[in-house]
Parts: C-alpha cells; sequence; structure tokens
C-alpha cells in the first residue's frame, strides 16, 4: 500500500487502519484505530517464525501481549522455551514469566498464551532479575522492508525496549521480529525515525519473511529527556530505573522538567538548603530546607487513601526500591513519615516516589523539616514532623 506524500506518523496510522478496516482485513478486536491491528491470518504469519533460526536458538523470548502475537506465544510455550511478556502498560513492572502447571494440555497452554494466561500464570520479573533476553516479538501497525517501525503512538514498545537494555537484558545484537499484514509493509520516510524508535530485524507476514538486513543502532537506554512527569507518574518501575540512573551519576532530567530546578550538574544532586523540584500539579510544594539542625533525612508522605494498610505502603517502597530504615505510620491522619540513613538518601527517595499512587489517589512526597530543639509546634502545614506517639516499625 502506498503512502501519500508528506505524512507524519499519526498519519500513517490512520492510513493503515482505514484501510484495514474498509477492506476487511481486521479480525477481532475492532475496530483497530489506536490499537495494534489483530488481522486474519495473523497465526499463520506467526508460524513462520520457526523458520527463524534465531527462534531456534533462543531460550527467553520476551513477547508483546498484543492480540496478533497470540500465535507466536503459544508457539513459545510449546517449544518449552521461558515466555515472557510485558505487563500492560507497565503498570505493575516490567516483565511476567508464564508459567504454564506441570503436564498442562495444549488447550491449557492456549490459555497460556492469552490475556487471561498474564494473569493467571505468571509471576513478575523484578528489575533485580538475571534475565537475559534472546530474541524480541513487537506488534507494529506498520513497518518498513529497511526496518522502520511505527507503533500505535503510546511509545510503550520503545520504552519496553530501553528498559530491558537499562537493566541489561538485550543488547544491540538481540533480534527482533515483528508480525503484520502484507498491507502493513510500507515505505516509511527515514526523516519519520526519530533516536528512541525501535527498529526490527525480521518481518513475518502471512505471505513473506523479510529479513531486514537494518543496521541503524536500535535504542541504547531510556532518554529521559523525552519522558514527562506525567508517564513518570503512572510507570512505578520507570520512577525506579531513574533513582538509580540518578545515582550512577547520569542526566535524568524529564521532558517537562526545567534543569535549573536540578541544578547545573546531572552528577550531584543539588544543595538540600535551595531545592525546589519541579511540581505536578498532584504534588505539593516542598518545604524541604536546611534549618539549624542541618538537612533532614525524613520523608514525608501524605494524601494515604483512607483505609491504607501499613503493609500496601511498605510494598510499593520494596517495589522502588526505597525502602527506609524506619517507617512512622500515622494512618489516621493518611500520612506516614520514612526514615532514611541520611539526607541523600531522603533526597534520592523523593526523587523516586514522585507521582506513586495508592489505588486512586497520588501521594504527597516531599523531605520532612528537621525538628529543632524546642519547636513542638511542627514546621508548615503540608509537611508536618513525626509525631512521637505514632506507631513506628522496621521494613
Amino acid at each position: 500500500m502506498a503512502l501519500k506524500p508528506g505524512v507524519s506518523k499519526q498519519d500513517v496510522r490512520q492510513q493503515i487502519w482505514d484501510y484495514m478496516e474498509s477492506q476487511n482485513l481486521a479480525d477481532f478486536p475492532r475496530p483497530v484505530h489506536h490499537r495494534i491491528p489483530n488481522f486474519k491470518g495473523s497465526y499463520l504469519a506467526g508460524q513462520s517464525i520457526r523458520e527463524l533460526e534465531v527462534f531456534a536458538r533462543a531460550q527467553e523470548v520476551k513477547v508483546d501481549p498484543d492480540k496478533p502475537l497470540e500465535g507466536v506465544r503459544l508457539l513459545v510455550l510449546q517449544s518449552k522455551k521461558t515466555l515472557l511478556v510485558p505487563t500492560p502498560r507497565l503498570r505493575t513492572g516490567l516483565f511476567n514469566k508464564i508459567t504454564p502447571p506441570p503436564g498442562a494440555t495444549k488447550d491449557l497452554l492456549r490459555t497460556c498464551a492469552t490475556s487471561q494466561g498474564v494473569r493467571s500464570y505468571s509471576t513478575p520479573v523484578g528489575l533485580d532479575s538475571r534475565v537475559l533476553v534472546d530474541l524480541v516479538v513487537v506488534g507494529s501497525v506498520a513497518v518498513s522492508e529497511k526496518g522502520w517501525r511505527i507503533g500505535k503512538g503510546e511509545g510503550y514498545a520503545d520504552l519496553e525496549y530501553a528498559m530491558m537494555v537499562s537493566m541489561g537484558a538485550v543488547s544491540q545484537k538481540t533480534p527482533v521480529v515483528t508480525i503484520v499484514h502484507d498491507c502493513q509493509v510500507v515505505d516509511i520516510p527515514e526523516a519519520l525515525l526519530e533516536d528512541h524508535d525501535l527498529t526490527v530485524d525480521y518481518i513475518l507476514t502471512p505471505t513473506r519473511v523479510i529479513a531486514t538486513g537494518c543496521e541503524h543502532p536500535k535504542p541504547t537506554g531510556i532518554i529521559w529527556s523525552k519522558i514527562s512527569c506525567e508517564v513518570m507518574g503512572k510507570i512505578p518501575i520507570l520512577r525506579s530505573l531513574r533513582c538509580r540512573e540518578r545515582q550512577a551519576g547520569r542526566d535524568v532530567t524529564l521532558q517537562d522538567e526545567p534543569r535549573h530546578l536540578l541544578g547545573t550538574s546531572s552528577q550531584q544532586p543539588p544543595p538540600l538548603s535551595t531545592v525546589r523540584r519541579h511540581q505536578d500539579p498532584h504534588q505539593p510544594e516542598s518545604c524541604s530546607g536546611q534549618g539549624e539542625d542541618g538537612p533532614s533525612n525524613t520523608v514525608f508522605i501524605g494524601n494515604l487513601p483512607r483505609g491504607t494498610r501499613v503493609s500496601e505502603l511498605k510494598r510499593a517502597l520494596r517495589d522502588l526500591g526505597t525502602v527506609p530504615q524506619r517507617l512512622t505510620w500515622q494512618g489516621p491522619q493518611r500520612r506516614a513519615f520514612l526514615h532514611y540513613e541520611g539526607p541523600t538518601s531522603a533526597q534520592q527517595a523523593v526523587s523516586c516516589l514522585q507521582g506513586l499512587r495508592l489505588g486512586a489517589a497520588t501521594l504527597k512526597v516531599a523531605l520532612a523539616r528537621p525538628q529543632r530543639a524546642g519547636d513542638v509546634t511542627g514546621g508548615c502545614a503540608e509537611e508536618p514532623r513525626p509525631d512521637r506517639r505514632s506507631a513506628v516499625s522496621d521494613l
């Protein structure tokens, strides 16, 4: 299918979606607009992956959860390879490892290859897991024979790959396969290719197996300047990765986060006495500061949903790798205080926890002001100091 001249990525998507619907090439779920489109013949196209040597050699295969890739997920399980499926929209982590029960029948394996299988037969794979992905299979809206790829526009496949690079799970040599209808193979202008875009090495359609020979470099990690504060707030594992990369001295300035608020050097955090972080509409102004007793090693957590249990907060802290030495719980006041070893650890925790959600609530996170001798009233209304009568627990 020929593209119209001077197109944008969104123009390409719209043209593909419209064509597949008008020609009745689409399969459930429909309409295919704003999706990685499922198409008639997707199962047949997926079976061609058995012809690829990269599949025969692979032991751990990451396959996106899109409907047209269901047949490939089944084939991975039937071949007794390890199947890794990204969590939808990365809400609860990066991967789920699908583990069928012993002696699983073919029908049960089919279930394991569906979204129900991710819910019922999977275990999460954390950032510290020693995962080495041998093959990546992604869905696409459009792809060119040169290996350029366009997704549905939300950027999750590109971000997942960049996160895998950051955790050492893939390298430039890790092959990437996509499965599409023949009409989705189009001549994408190279000008549309951006540095964060994932390219593909093999294209499988119902009628062809295309080796792209693409030599364009794949993403080498997360490009933080293309990540918005809103996206950070929705993806807990991304906040954890950002915290790690900040500690490693990398520049993790976000797309809509003014650089001057983070100091002039990406190697060192700014002095605590002068920090005023970019404020999300849901986040309070930080009243952290350096008082007479020096900077604080305590983090204030506010806006806890009513009925929240301390175990829920502890679990979220463990998932983000921001476990404090002690936790002061003030559940009835819908707040808590996290006590860290020192001010630097507390500041890093604040960065990692921005945008943290429990249930439907976005939590308020900021440094608590240190208590000075003779000061019994607390620092400010938004970020009170710990109450000595509160429950204190070790994590």
